[in-house]
């Protein structure tokens, strides 16, 4: 396509990103502001009925209240939300306050409705985000308290879930005792997130040598080289699968790194990638499947928004995808986002399987339209 050609049509996508990049700002975000916001709790309640009413709450867990706090840190300094940093500010001390183990370190995995320690174990996922939000937070605000308590979580991790072999423990008791859990593919996505986040801000020779570490032994020890898959247990487990949503977020990841970019693990998920997009998308409607089965047939054709919203922002990173990001955008905004919100997931034929609205949801949209933004400014 001639340069004339192809400059028009990223203008008019670059459109289409700002009709939903305002539907973000002015629809998604004021309702974790509004109906979504537990003021005696400064907590967002787990999620929002199709009314925006709030769902009567059985637990808040600290997930959920860093990855809000990952999305009001990224809203500091933005026209439209002058009380961002006090929100961000609120949600970092809900943190410590409700989830934070004064006994044995680390964090609870949930609080129940009135404040008190509800699922007691320490979870890698959880741990993950709050080194993310975190390492987000203090990039903007820079207060010793905000890198201490991202200290004590990178201490945390190294710690007590390390395994040895560059992995770490997916769940342990509240003491830290082993729950025999092993490895998932997941916490582990999202604690190399963290990593990486944090050397954005700073620089750390123990979390760079834990993240070179992890790409290896993730290598080693989840992908599949016959399939070309990630998958989301070990090799050796039974009643194994792969999620293509999360193939394209491993990519995204490792391609935005200098650092990864070249390794191994890059290499595989570059391929990864390919094998998702072909037998993990729709092409006609751009749906993105739920699950798939080792040898890449369907196992769940749940559509989810966060798979949707992964397989956008990785497309800005992969050369010559111009028109099927523009297909992907587009699929976005026409099937999962509505004038009061977004539609959480569909059935396989593409009806709403599932109408609430959970509050962890906004971090993948905003990772997403960060890319997005990104992308538009080259």
């Amino acid at each position: 396509m001639p340069d004339a050609s192809l400059n028009a049509a990223k203008s008019q996508l670059s459109a289409v990103f700002s009709t939903v990049e305002h539907h973000f700002t002015t629809v998604i975000v004021p309702l974790w502001q509004g109906p979504g916001w537990n003021a005696e709790m400064a907590l967002p309640y787990e999620a929002l009925g199709a009314q925006h009413q709030p769902l009567a709450p059985q637990r808040y867990r600290a997930m959920a209240c860093a990855r809000q706090l990952f999305l009001f840190s990224s809203l500091m300094g933005h026209p439209s939300f002058p009380d961002a940093q006090v929100r961000a500010s609120a949600l970092f001390r809900s943190l410590q306050q409700h989830f934070h183990d004064a006994e044995h370190g680390g964090w609870y995995y949930s609080i129940d409705p009135q404040g008190a320690p509800l699922d007691r174990r320490k979870d890698l996922y959880t741990h993950a985000f709050i080194i993310f939000a975190c390492a987000h937070y203090w990039a903007k605000v820079r207060e010793p308290l905000v890198e201490s308590v991202l200290s004590a979580a990178l201490n945390v991790v190294a710690e007590r879930f390390a395994d040895g072999d560059g992995l770490y423990e997916a769940v342990l008791n509240e003491d830290w005792s082993s729950l025999d859990a092993g490895p998932l593919q997941n916490p582990l996505m999202h604690l190399a997130e963290a990593f990486l986040a944090t050397l954005e801000v700073r620089e750390d020779a123990d979390t760079l040598a834990a993240l070179d570490a992890l790409a290896e032994a993730m290598q080693r020890r989840f992908v599949d080289v016959e399939h070309g898959v990630m998958l989301e247990k070990p090799l050796d487990a039974v009643d194994n699968w792969s999620e293509p949503g999360h193939q394209f977020e491993w990519f995204y990841l490792l391609e935005s790194s200098e650092h990864l970019r070249g390794t191994p693990l890059h290499r595989s998920l570059t391929s990864a990638f390919a094998r998702a997009q072909t037998q993990g998308v729709d092409e006609a409607c751009g749906a993105v499947v739920a699950m798939q089965e080792v040898d890449g047939s369907v196992k769940d054709g749940t559509q989810r928004i966060w798979a949707q919203a992964e397989y956008l922002r990785a497309l800005t990173l992969r050369p010559d995808s111009q028109a099927t990001l523009a297909h992907q955008l587009n699929a976005l905004q026409q099937r999962f986002l509505h004038p009061h919100g977004w539609h959480e997931c569909l059935d396989r034929e593409g009806h709403i399987s599932r109408s609430d609205m959970p509050s962890t949801t906004p971090y993948h949209l905003a990772t997403c339209y960060i890319a997005l933004a990104e992308y538009f400014k080259t």
